[in-house]
C-alpha cells in the first residue's frame, strides 16, 4: 500500500533520525578517544577534555539534529511507524563501529541487524493511514476519551507500585523495575510529543495553537515524563548490565507506546484483521532483531555480567560519571534516547 504524504514524510524524517543518531554515536566515541590521547585522562575516570574537543561536538549537534527529525516525525505519521524505526539507529550504529572503529560485528549481530531491516519495511507496507487532526483540541478530544484515560490512569497506578513498593525492596535486584517505570513514562511521553508536535506543525502552518492551554498542557506532560523517564533509566544503567538494560527497555518501551498510540490515536480503526497481524509480526521480527543484536555484542569480550547482579561499587560510582565511558558505549549501542 503507497504512504500518504504524511507518512512518507514521518518515514524519511524518522530514517533520517536513525542515520543522524547512529553515526552520532560513532563520532562521539572518536571524539573521546581523541581528547583521551590528547589529555592522558579518560572520560571513564572523570576526565572532561573531550569538552575542548571539535569532534565530540560535532557529535552532539549530529545527535540533537537527529532528535530535532525524531520529534518532527511524530508530527506527520503514527507512533506505530516511527517509534519501531528507531531500531534502524542501532543498526547504524553497529556497522560504522565495525568500520570505522574495528570493533567487529558477530554473524548473529548481522542477522539482528537484517531481521530488523525487514521487520521495518513490513511495518511500513502496512502502516495505517492516519487521521487528519485540525487542532490540538482535537488531540485533546482523544487523550480524554475513556479508553485512554483508563491506560493513562492504570500507567500511574502501576508506576507508584513500582517506585513506592517495589522500587525499594527490589529496584537494585530486577532489572524490570526501573526499567518498567521508565517504559511505561516512555510511552505517555511519546503520546505528548505526538500532540505537542502536531500542535506546533499547526502553527507553522498558520493556524496558530499556542493561544490554547491544551498545548501548554501538553508541553508539561512532555517535561515531567521525560524528566521521570531519564532518572529511571539512569537508575537501571546504573545498577545492572548494558546488554540486559538496552533491549528489554527497547522492548518494553516501543511495546508500551504503540499500545498507547493504538489506543490515543486508533491508529487500527478501520484496517483488516490481515493488515494488523502483518504490523504485529513485523514489530516482532525487529523486536527480535534488536536483541539478538544486543545479545551478541559482548560475544568477542568475554562473559555478559549477570543480569540481577548490581554492578561493583567501583564501577557504579565510575557510571555515576554522566559523561563516562559507560556513556559512550551506551552511546553506540544505540539506547534510546527517549523519542520519547
Amino acid at each position: 500500500m503507497a504512504l500518504s504524504s504524511d507518512n512518507l514524510t514521518g518515514f524519511i524524517l524518522a530514517v533520517l533520525s536513525s542515520a543522524f543518531i547512529g553515526a552520532s554515536f560513532i563520532i562521539k566515541k572518536k571524539g573521546l578517544k581523541r581528547a583521551a590521547a590528547t589529555s592522558g585522562v579518560r572520560a571513564g575516570v572523570g576526565g572532561y577534555s573531550y569538552l575542548l574537543e571539535p569532534l565530540w561536538w560535532t557529535g552532539m549537534v549530529t545527535m540533537i539534529v537527529g532528535e530535532v527529525a525524531n520529534f518532527v516525525a511524530y508530527a506527520f505519521a503514527p507512533a506505530v511507524l516511527v517509534t519501531p524505526l528507531g531500531a534502524l539507529s542501532i543498526i547504524i550504529s553497529a556497522i560504522l563501529a565495525h568500520f570505522l572503529l574495528k570493533e567487529r560485528l558477530h554473524k548473529l549481530g548481522m542477522l539482528g541487524c537484517i531481521m530488523c531491516v525487514v521487520g521495518s519495511i513490513v511495518i511500513v507496507v502496512h502502516v495505517p493511514q492516519e487521521s487528519s487532526i485540525g487542532s490540538v483540541q482535537e488531540v485533546w478530544h482523544l487523550a480524554t476519551q475513556p479508553a485512554f484515560l483508563l491506560y493513562v490512569a492504570s500507567v500511574i497506578a502501576i508506576v507508584m507500585v513500582l517506585i513506592f513498593h517495589f522500587a525499594p525492596r527490589f529496584g537494585h535486584t530486577n532489572v524490570l523495575v526501573f526499567t518498567g517505570i521508565c517504559s511505561l513514562m516512555g510511552s505517555l511521553s511519546v503520546m505528548s510529543v505526538k500532540a505537542l508536535g502536531t500542535s506546533l506543525k499547526l502553527t507553522f502552518e498558520g493556524t496558530n495553537q499556542l493561544i490554547y492551554p491544551e498545548t501548554w498542557f501538553f508541553t508539561m506532560v512532555v517535561v515531567t515524563c521525560v524528566i521521570m523517564q531519564m532518572n529511571y533509566l539512569n537508575k537501571a544503567l546504573d545498577t545492572f548490565n548494558t546488554a540486559v538494560v538496552s533491549p528489554i527497555y527497547y522492548v518494553m518501551f516501543t511495546t508500551l507506546t504503540i499500545l498507547a498510540s493504538v489506543i490515543m490515536f486508533r491508529d487500527w480503526a478501520g484496517q483488516s484483521g490481515s493488515k494488523i497481524v502483518s504490523e504485529i509480526c513485523g514489530f516482532v521480527i525487529v523486536l527480535s532483531g534488536t536483541v539478538l543484536l544486543h545479545i551478541t555484542k559482548d560475544y568477542d569480550r568475554g562473559p555478559s555480567l549477570n543480569m540481577y547482579t548490581p554492578l561493583s561499587p567501583s564501577l557504579s560510582t565510575r557510571l555515576n560519571h554522566g559523561n563516562g565511558e559507560f556513556i559512550q558505549h551506551a552511546d553506540e549501542e544505540g539506547e534510546l534516547s527517549l523519542r520519547k
